[in-house]
């Protein structure tokens, strides 16, 4: 994801892909909302009113990594991770950025945010939380194909937060860590391809190849990027921390 424009007028134009397959976001469909959303092949298949964007939208680019710094508009604006590393502003804290520069984010809003984060106990932040953990049953005897086997079921935690009277939604699930031991909350936006702007409307034709659909960021949905702050400073330790350290930038440069 990359910002496409940013208009006098001030309004945040984000690109969002319509034909990938994997990475961070990815077109689906499910037919009410308690369903498992199945990734939909755009350009072999027409979208329709059940289709959906799944964003794993992030906050941060490491420094390091040229390539994906070059993604951000603001790679001069940094802070250091709660993991060590210096990184720039990119996605959630970029957007935010500018809705704080052209004053439709207040500081007082932000303090808001940083104060209320900063209050929660350690026990209530979501890798930590006992109604998030994850749950497995006891190993039972059961038989497949004629073969023994040791059978247990894995129940992984979502929970999911809708935006007001938006048809946006987080899902926040809660996953193991893949290199590391403990857990790794993950937060998804999701919202639905309706939302999008492109040249040819979208339902009901296929995608073209590498097309992108236009998501309009502007004072009528800053909220939801507010809330996104509130949700990633509840994820973690870490993710509290780094929340807390682009508020305080963003404060900063924006006096």
């Amino acid at each position: 994801m990359y910002i496409k424009k940013l208009e006098e007028n001030k309004e945040i134009t984000v690109a969002v892909p319509l034909t990938t397959t994997s990475g961070k976001t990815r077109v689906k469909k499910r037919s009410i909302l308690n369903e498992y959303g199945i990734p939909v092949a755009t350009c072999q298949n027409n979208l329709t009113n059940s289709c959906y964007i799944e964003w794993q939208i992030g906050y941060d680019v490491v420094v390091a990594e040229t390539d994906k710094l070059s993604l951000t508009t603001l790679g001069d604006i940094r802070f250091m991770g709660a993991n060590g590393k210096e990184k720039a502003f990119y996605e959630l804290s970029e957007y935010i950025y500018y809705l704080a520069k052209w004053g439709i984010v207040s500081h007082k809003s932000l303090s808001d945010i940083k104060n209320m984060i900063v209050n929660i106990p350690s026990s209530q932040l979501f890798d930590n939380h006992t109604e998030l953990s994850i749950k497995r049953s006891h190993f039972i005897e059961k038989e497949f194909n004629n073969l023994p086997f040791l059978f247990t079921r894995v129940e992984y935690p979502l929970i999911v937060y809708k935006f007001g009277k938006y048809e946006i939604i987080a899902e926040i699930m809660i996953r193991e860590k893949q290199r590391a031991i403990g857990v790794m909350p993950m937060l998804y936006l999701c919202f639905p391809i309706t939302e999008l702007k492109t040249d040819f409307p979208l339902l009901g034709r296929r995608a073209r190849s590498k097309e992108h659909g236009d998501f309009i960021i502007d004072k009528d949905n800053t909220n939801v990027f507010l809330e996104l702050l509130k949700l990633f400073g509840m994820l973690s330790e870490n993710h509290r921390n780094d929340m807390i350290s682009i508020i305080d930038v963003i404060i900063r440069n924006n006096k």
